[in-house]
């Protein structure tokens, strides 16, 4: 009878134990990826309610005002779960062990371009020597595109930029295609899905900006997870996230992205080495 009791007990408070679990909402955050949060949260909220839906759990959804921010929220457990940029996410696993569970799309393909833009009237015929001693912005150190991939670019260059330019760092990546478009800096760090987002919605002319320099193809954002979630949850969200279709993409996704493709940490390994190599990453 004791037995029996002690097994009823013990269902009755892993039941309750569940309940708990389920009814706790899932923590969203998302990275900086338009003008303001305000707007960032409207494109981007639709598709974390599809997965909060998916696996049956409340949630909340926090917009960071900084790359690195959002690796930090993942990297220390205040969130459940991640859209974010390739070097937040590296940077996330390697100092909390966040995962990789997959890999945008964008116009179908699961890759993008770190780019440099310059004023249009700039006389930039051999890149980078023609641009010497021009100002130049880098966004913030969490960003992918906007700091990392051109940092690391120079140094296989032998170039540091903070004395080869009139360096600044720290800016959004609208920011930097505004300040280039009203000629208050020569060159900014973009990448290409920033800068045509800008120009589908008329906040620079094409004749504002050029590019002057594009790097290989780079892994898209990551959808990634902090380390210690439940194995069950994140297959659920895995799966929604990867089952989402391309008809499904234009109501649940911003503009252009048409899903997502299962990923590891081994699809940032080119990310991860460039951390390395600029010695942000051990």
């Amino acid at each position: 009878m004791r037995l029996r009791l002690l097994t009823l007990l013990t269902a009755l408070l892993g039941l309750l134990s569940w309940s708990v679990q389920a009814a706790e909402p899932l923590r969203f955050a998302v990275a900086p990826f338009q003008a303001s949060p305000s707007d960032t949260r409207r494109l981007f909220e639709p598709f974390f309610r599809h997965l909060a839906e998916a696996v049956g759990r409340p949630y909340e959804l926090t917009v960071t005002t900084d790359w690195a921010g959002i690796s930090v929220a993942l990297s220390s457990g205040t969130v459940d779960a991640a859209w974010m940029g390739p070097w937040g996410y590296v940077l996330a696993h390697a100092e909390g062990g966040a995962e990789a569970i997959a890999t945008v799309k964008y116009d179908g393909k699961p890759t993008y371009h770190a780019i440099m833009l310059a004023r249009p009237d700039l006389p930039i015929v051999n890149w980078p020597a023609d641009a010497k001693g021009r100002s130049i912005s880098f966004a913030d150190l969490g960003s992918t595109s906007g700091w990392l991939i051109p940092t690391h670019w120079f140094m296989t260059q032998k170039i540091d930029p903070k004395s080869f330019f009139q360096y600044r760092e720290g800016a959004s990546h609208a920011a930097n295609v505004t300040a280039v478009a009203n000629g208050q800096v020569d060159l900014a760090t973009d990448y290409d899905r920033n800068l045509r987002a800008m120009l589908d919605k008329g906040l620079v002319r094409p004749d504002q900006v050029k590019i002057v320099w594009t790097s290989e193809p780079l892994p898209n954002d990551a959808l990634a997870v902090r380390k210690g979630l439940d194995p069950a949850l994140v297959k659920g969200l895995q799966q929604a996230a990867t089952g989402i279709s391309e008809e499904q993409a234009r109501t649940l996704m911003p503009p252009h992205y048409t899903g997502w493709v299962a990923a590891d940490h081994a699809s940032y390994a080119m990310i991860e080495a460039a951390g390395r190599a600029v010695g942000r990453v051990k």
